[in-house]
């Protein structure tokens, strides 16, 4: 996992970010912890899963890299029980080929998660996407900055969406999905153009994170999971967010 001198030459200058590895394998933790801060990062390691809870509420760090096998308490329950508190993108690491623990992490919040073993250039490309969906946006907010259908309204300067002026609790990812699919309101977007948009990397045929997601937005945003009105899916080909008439 050490960075060559050729990968060193090419190191973007422009990292910067607080992450937090929760990882029990000391061994990995170090060397991730290594090849992460000679990319530009901030880097803290937490190897018991039973202090991981406070760690990341008392240092808020900018990105959680959090394992699913930890020793005092798992990855899925850490997930859960920090993620109303915890607002920033937190990436699963999971060692089993099963997809039922990468749904579990991402029904309990997770953003993103990676396979083990871990290819750092991988990992430090999905770190690098989740600090840039999560920076405050500036001078790039277009004019539909803030976008208002009926009751519901979603705002990516604010990265925040409300119902009926109330603020709905919603993940990093589940912001972006929902900006993506309401600024995109009318137009059916594939889940292979929603995968290159939000994740950079081309949609396998396989991964069900897009749809574990949209199943949390809907009711979030008063939309019938059962027969939903606002995000469609349509057959063979994607989703579609429905404008009002």
């Amino acid at each position: 996992m050490m960075q060559t001198e050729a990968e060193a030459t090419t190191v973007e200058q422009t990292d910067s970010g607080h992450i937090l590895i929760v990882e029990d394998d000391e061994r990995l933790a170090s060397l991730t912890r290594e090849y992460l801060e000679n990319n530009g990062l901030t880097v803290s390691v937490e190897h018991d899963g039973a202090k991981a809870v406070d760690r990341i509420l008392d240092e808020n760090p900018d990105l959680v890299v959090l394992d699913l096998m930890l020793p005092g308490e798992d990855g899925v329950s850490i997930c859960r029980r920090v993620r109303t508190d915890f607002q920033n993108p937190i990436l699963m690491l999971t060692a089993r080929t099963d997809d039922l623990d990468e749904v579990l992490g991402l029904e309990m919040g997770a953003d993103d998660y990676v396979a083990k073993p871990v290819r750092p250039r991988v990992l430090l490309a999905r770190i690098r996407a989740l600090l840039r969906r999560s920076a405050p946006v500036q001078e790039e907010v277009s004019e539909k900055g803030r976008l208002e259908f009926g009751d519901l309204v979603v705002d990516v300067a604010m990265r925040e969406a409300w119902l009926k002026d109330t603020n709905i609790e919603l993940t990093s990812a589940e912001f972006d999905l929902l900006w993506l699919l309401s600024s995109n309101a009318g137009r059916v977007l594939s889940r292979e153009e929603i995968f290159e948009k939000l994740r950079g990397i081309e949609y396998d045929g396989q991964d069900r994170s897009i749809d574990v997601r949209v199943s949390r937005i809907r009711p979030k945003i008063g939309d019938d999971p059962m027969h939903p009105r606002m995000i469609k899916t349509v057959r063979s080909k994607g989703y579609l967010f429905v404008r009002p008439v």
